[in-house]
């Protein structure tokens, strides 16, 4: 069993709890607008690795982790190798390695196979962290290219099943960033009985160069970030300060 691996990254302080060894998988089914890992999207390319491979070069920095600290694997979108990634999380359990899942959520569906495969990655996941693009049909395929459905049908699941989870939310002016979509997500949010973190993430420019060295048209030249104050407002709405 061997997983399609873009990078890694040895010492992530954002991607859940604690200092987290990263595994970054290839494939993604979105096309976000704001991506800042365009050269992740492709579903070929990287590097196979089999899940030891990857776990002992993990375990290389366990003393650096902490007691909350562990492997977090994102992407691209890490639900499209699933066999691969039930895998890795099982084994990382055996060694006693805390799990944490970056996602889109993009490929969930309770048709089978993947249903069951999913269940019983859940047992094997100590944190879900769940990006929420865009609460509202319509420009949530406007901005990824998908539809969203699945995926908040997906959260509705990971809250009955009891699954902890952090849900992150990019603020980008004009898209994201209005009150009236802040309130929506809110209110989907605060349906959800697992989430122990809402997080944020301003939309930044850092990732521009890479569509421009893949060929690709950026979409949302001339967006400039969010002002403090607009971030602050939107996390305030999002956790129920506001």
């Amino acid at each position: 069993m061997q997983g399609l691996v873009h990078s890694t990254e040895s010492f992530g302080s954002a991607d859940g709890p604690g200092v987290r060894y990263i595994i970054f998988l290839k494939g993604c089914p979105m096309r976000c607008r704001y991506c800042h890992n365009p050269d992740t999207w492709a579903g070929e390319g990287g590097t196979m690795m089999d899940a030891d491979a990857l776990l002992d070069q993990a375990e290389r920095y366990r003393g650096y982790w902490g007691p909350e600290g562990g492997i977090t694997v994102s992407g691209g979108e890490a639900l499209l190798q699933m066999d691969f990634l039930l895998d890795l999380f099982t084994r990382a359990h055996e060694r006693g390695i805390n799990t944490c899942l970056d996602t889109s959520l993009a490929p969930f569906t309770r048709e089978e196979p993947f249903f069951s495969k999913f269940e019983r990655l859940m047992d094997a996941c100590d944190l879900v962290m769940a990006d929420i693009k865009h609460i509202d049909p319509e420009q949530h395929l406007a901005l990824t290219g998908r539809d969203n459905a699945n995926i908040l049908d997906c959260l509705s699941h990971l809250s009955e099943i009891g699954q902890p989870m952090w849900i992150r939310h990019v603020l980008v002016p004009g898209i994201t960033d209005v009150d009236e979509y802040l309130y929506r997500t809110r209110d989907f949010i605060a349906g959800l009985k697992t989430v122990e973190r809402v997080e944020v993430l301003p939309y930044h420019t850092l990732g521009v160069f890479k569509w421009k060295e893949l060929g690709l048209p950026y979409t949302l030249e001339g967006v400039e970030p969010p002002t403090p104050e607009r971030v602050e407002r939107a996390t305030k709405i999002l956790r129920g300060q506001l």
